[in-house]
């Protein structure tokens, strides 16, 4: 994935003494095949830890950002998962993004979500009640919108420190 955000996060976990792996989902970018609304896409996450797994284990965290938080913590849901997630942004209410877990759906484990302010596609309290719902901790910045422009640094720190206590990889997905 060739997005400043997400090349922010690769290089401060790389700085870090991280593997970070990154990775399109289907029909983004030069992957192949469609777009298949969220369905496929719980397979690609599941590859993408699997791969980070089988060859540079144990895996640290795994991230996401928009879609990709989205789609991150519901292949938690769906295989119990209890690798740190940071989710940056996902969206709460959307039709083009599957809807975020009920609270039940997922094992204990450590969360954080990361949002904006002025997020156009995020409701920042409707994310944050999210988070207490699911006893996740939440960063909000208080002028940043949903591409946090000039704030990619920042918001890599925030992920790294999150997930640095780990020894493996960090796969943040798109």
């Amino acid at each position: 994935m060739r997005h400043p955000l997400l090349e922010a996060i690769a290089s401060h976990a790389s700085a870090s003494g991280l593997d970070a792996l990154r990775f399109n989902f289907r029909g983004i970018g030069s992957s192949g095949g469609t777009w298949d609304r969220g369905e496929g896409e719980r397979a690609d996450v599941a590859a993408a830890v699997a791969w980070a797994q089988t060859h540079r284990p144990p895996v640290a965290g795994i991230a996401g950002w928009s879609f990709g938080a989205a789609m991150a913590l519901v292949w938690q849901a769906e295989t119990g998962s209890t690798i740190p997630y940071v989710g940056i942004a996902p969206p709460t209410d959307s039709v083009l993004t599957p809807k975020l877990p009920a609270p039940e759906q997922l094992a204990p484990a450590e969360r954080l979500f990361i949002v904006g302010n002025r997020d156009q596609f995020v409701d920042a309290d409707e994310l944050e009640e999210y988070a207490r719902g699911i006893d996740a901790s939440i960063i909000r910045y208080e002028t940043a919108d949903h591409f946090f422009i000039f704030r990619h640094d920042r918001l890599a720190a925030d992920v790294v420190a999150f997930v640095s206590s780990g020894a493996g990889p960090l796969s943040p997905a798109s």
